[in-house]
């Protein structure tokens, strides 16, 4: 189909996105640069190739929020509200960062970037080491009938301690929390009416600890920032971002660790490589982002005005879907882009990868990010060098989300310990 036909069709069924979502929207890459098709059963424009995903990130004339649109309605709002969730509690989805536009996003963005600077993330490292080293410690329990779920007892235990301790969630109620992202991202309307009223009565409640006992937290910040100024953050947007980060520090990262240990384990030259040269592992978690990144699919754009991309017009008020992980894999930008090489050199592309977005849009925690995972890999790898997947690579299961590439669970076999010098 040409760009510029207008017809509307199902590009690629939500079964063959999940099996293969590089490749099933790599042939729509190939297709066109800007193809028409349906997406949650709204017409939309598809974006694959890098260079016009990029500029879509880029350019403010596409919106996250269907409220920039002269229309003024929430979209996501209305679906929410079709799914049953209580519309006490949907400005708590509907206001997320991911789902807001400048100046609000820009206001809100600010009020936690310092949390995530390089100095304050940097000085994570000792906490992270250690924090890795206790959940490698325990593994070897962990298993069972010879199994040990990467996804479950490593991955995911670890962005949430850290993004916990970073927002001032005490020790205790960090499990809760975990129980509580899971129902976030169940879609499923009773558990999420459930738990946005549980949390958010915790939230207000930790507000009110925080303002009696301040500490050096990221809720005592934001505190700061309202008290100081009370336009800046309101009772709910404080609610909001507290829950947008907590959940997304148990969504992106431990996908991020999960699919790079199952990339590694079933590309074991590329990890011979890295145990070759531990100066590699920085790059090589970029080269694994761009390769097998857990984010797909962008959140839908809105043009706000007529807008050519790629010599095709896309008018006022159109959904436009931009695609990070086609674009990854775009050829036009990426040597082989299908290998994966952990010594790839992003310079010798000219092109980094989209994995953490573009623009003002860019991941917060991409730092944070960046730092766990690299621990994660290069401690796990060490402790247990005999680790192997402990089924057929065909048997893992993938959780059933064409927009994202998550391992439902990794079970690994852990191997024998290295030998303790002298023993």
């Amino acid at each position: 189909m040409a760009a510029e036909d207008t017809a509307c069709r199902p590009l690629l069924s939500a079964y063959e996105l999940m099996e293969d979502p590089y490749g099933g929207f790599g042939r729509i890459r190939e297709e066109a640069p800007v193809v028409r098709g349906l997406w949650n059963g709204h017409p939309t424009w598809f974006v694959t190739r890098y260079d016009d995903v990029t500029a879509v990130l880029m350019d403010r004339r596409f919106a996250t929020n269907s409220q920039s649109l002269p229309t003024g309605t929430d979209e996501y709002a209305e679906v929410m509200a079709k799914m049953g969730i209580d519309r006490e509690y949907i400005p708590y989805l509907a206001g997320s960062l991911v789902y807001t536009d400048p100046p609000d996003h820009t206001r809100l963005r600010k009020l936690v970037l310092r949390a995530f600077s390089a100095r304050r993330v940097s000085a994570l490292r000792p906490r992270i080491e250690a924090l890795v080293d206790d959940l490698l410690d325990a593994l070897p329990e962990r298993a069972r009938d010879g199994a040990v779920d990467v996804v479950e007892h490593f991955a995911s235990p670890l962005p949430i301690t850290v993004i916990c301790e970073m927002v001032g969630v005490p020790v205790a109620d960090r499990e809760q929390w975990r129980s509580w992202s899971l129902d976030y991202t169940s879609m499923d309307p009773r558990r999420l009416n459930s738990m946005l009223g549980e949390i958010s009565a915790y939230i207000h409640a930790l507000v009110r600890r925080r303002r009696a006992e301040p500490a050096d937290d990221l809720v005592t910040g934001l505190i700061q920032a309202r008290d100081e100024d009370d336009d800046r953050l309101t009772d709910t947007e404080l609610v909001t971002m507290v829950l947008t980060l907590v959940v997304a520090a148990n969504e992106t990262t431990p996908s991020l660790i999960a699919s790079g240990v199952w990339a590694l384990l079933t590309h074991p030259e590329q990890l011979a490589k890295l145990r070759a040269d531990p100066e590699l592992m920085p790059g090589a978690v970029q080269e694994l982002l761009r390769w097998c990144g857990p984010a797909i699919v962008a959140k839908v754009r809105y043009a706000t005005e007529d807008v050519e991309v790629a010599g095709t017009l896309i008018r006022r008020g159109e959904h436009v879907q931009v695609v990070p992980g086609s674009a990854n894999h775009d050829p036009r930008r990426f040597a082989r882009p299908d290998a994966l090489d952990v010594t790839r050199d992003p310079e010798a592309d000219r092109a980094p990868h989209l994995g953490y977005s573009r623009g003002a849009h860019y991941c917060l925690g991409a730092g944070l990010a960046n730092l766990e995972t690299e621990i994660a890999f290069a401690r796990l790898f060490a402790r247990f060098p005999g680790l192997a997947l402990a089924v057929p690579e065909n048997r893992l299961k993938w959780k059933p989300m064409p927009v994202t590439r998550q391992l439902a669970a990794l079970p690994v076999v852990l191997g024998p310990a290295p030998q303790a010098e002298g023993a």
